[in-house]
């Protein structure tokens, strides 16, 4: 069956950096777009990244864009977010996801698999 399980989440200062990385199992992982989403206290979830099937098309929530960096290892199955000069908005669950066709999206819609999250907090 489908698996996503996120790690890498933690606490930081405002400034600092962490990386994220969702291994995946029990499907064809380089069939699928996948994405980074967020949800911050008292907030909806919000798309983040994403990234397509093949790792060549990338979108990112504009808050972000500059700062984050999506990216895949279709050899490992796994997807990352490198997430730099971190600010205390940023402070969230974040959720991997796997959409349900090969194109980069930010649209939650698309999205029929998630993992169980990893927190990241920044002050």
């Amino acid at each position: 069956h489908v698996q996503l399980v996120e790690s890498g989440g933690g606490s930081v200062q405002s400034g600092g950096s962490l990386r994220l990385s969702c291994a995946t199992s029990g499907f064809s992982f380089s069939t699928y777009a996948m994405g980074w989403f967020r949800q911050g206290p008292g907030k909806d979830r919000e798309g983040v990244a994403t990234i397509s099937s093949d790792g060549v098309a990338t979108y990112y929530l504009d808050s972000v864009r500059g700062r984050f960096t999506i990216s895949r290892d279709n050899t490992q199955n796994t997807v990352y977010l490198q997430m730099n000069n971190l600010k205390r908005e940023d402070t969230a669950m974040y959720y991997c996801g796997r959409s349900d066709n090969r194109y980069a999206t930010l649209n939650q819609r698309w999205y029929n698999y998630w993992g169980q999250g990893t927190q990241v907090t920044v002050s």
